[in-house]
């Protein structure tokens, strides 16, 4: 590696927080990774680096050097991919974080036929529940709810409102009966979703009017995945709480039926975001890709906020 390389290496694992991370990202070995750290670290006389067997964290002469190399790393590479314009062909790669919900309902089907039309654009989708941060992350684009947007990126919502159901199978309500109301919820056995950033269980959400109630749910299945939770309640194996246009399917088809249907909770649509208005051509086009065949009741404009 070049010093310029060691550097960008340098970067890549104070961001990632770990040499697994940041060579898988790199596309290198962990061992050929440490050994330029090594270098690095030889070469100014400095450790940059505090390793533990957990976490790996920058020293104070690290973390100086990191807030002064990491802004001039992607000035570098914002401009390379707006040089792509120059010979037509736009080009880099766009790093998209999502819900996995969002990525089987939105990002996939309307990247998918776009893909072939721009051959040179790189895309990466991380199918993540977790909050994350797109800036410490190193993101270029984040999707979530509206409401779970942070308020200093520019949003542009890209999806309806998401109405979110109970759902069981017929089995299960002819030996257990129907809840009648959220409060009913402890007598039934509910699929749980387990939360990726804490750990702990999601509460189920209704609304009734001005009327808002928050369920901790309890079962036998706890999973953290919505596939999971569906293919259990198709099993008979309890309620479980899940965005409608997922089950909508095995609603048809008869294997899952709806309850609460008078409390269903609905929240702001999934939105698009990006923290920069200095946008590479190729995150121009993945956005308007992604904008474009949004579903019906999406305003699809754009929603700047400073």
């Amino acid at each position: 590696m070049g010093r310029l390389d060691d550097l960008a290496a340098f970067a890549a694992v104070v961001r990632a927080g770990s040499f697994t991370r940041a060579a898988a990202q790199l596309g290198i070995t962990q061992s050929s990774l440490s050994q330029t750290i090594r270098n690095l670290e030889g070469r100014l006389d400095l450790k940059l680096l505090n390793r533990t067997t957990r976490s790996v964290s920058p020293t104070e002469a690290g973390e100086r050097l990191f807030q002064t190399v990491a802004p001039r790393f992607a000035d570098i590479e914002a401009e390379l991919a707006v040089l792509g314009e120059l010979r037509g062909k736009p080009a880099g790669l766009v790093r998209i974080t999502a819900t996995e919900h969002a990525v089987k309902t939105l990002i996939w089907p309307r990247l998918l036929p776009w893909l072939a039309q721009y051959p040179d654009i790189k895309i990466e989708v991380s199918a993540d529940n977790r909050f994350t941060d797109i800036v410490a992350d190193r993101f270029d684009i984040g999707i979530r709810l509206g409401g779970d947007v942070a308020k200093d990126m520019i949003a542009v919502r890209i999806a309806p409102d998401l109405r979110l159901v109970v759902v069981g199978a017929p089995s299960y309500f002819a030996e257990h009966g129907r809840p009648e109301s959220p409060a009913e919820l402890d007598k039934h056995d509910c699929i749980a979703m387990r939360l990726p950033t804490h750990g702990g269980l999601l509460n189920w959400e209704f609304s009734q009017g001005t009327h808002t109630v928050v369920n901790h749910v309890n079962g036998r299945l706890v999973f953290n995945n919505n596939d999971l939770m569906v293919s259990a309640a198709v099993a008979g194996h309890g309620l479980a709480w899940l965005p409608e246009d997922l089950v909508r399917l095995s609603i048809e088809a008869g294997q899952l039926e709806t309850c609460l249907d008078a409390w269903s909770m609905c929240y702001p649509g999934y939105h698009l975001y990006y923290a920069s208005r200095r946008a590479s051509p190729a995150l121009n086009l993945v956005v308007e890709a992604l904008r474009n065949n949004a579903a019906a009741g999406s305003s699809g404009s754009s929603n700047v906020r400073a």
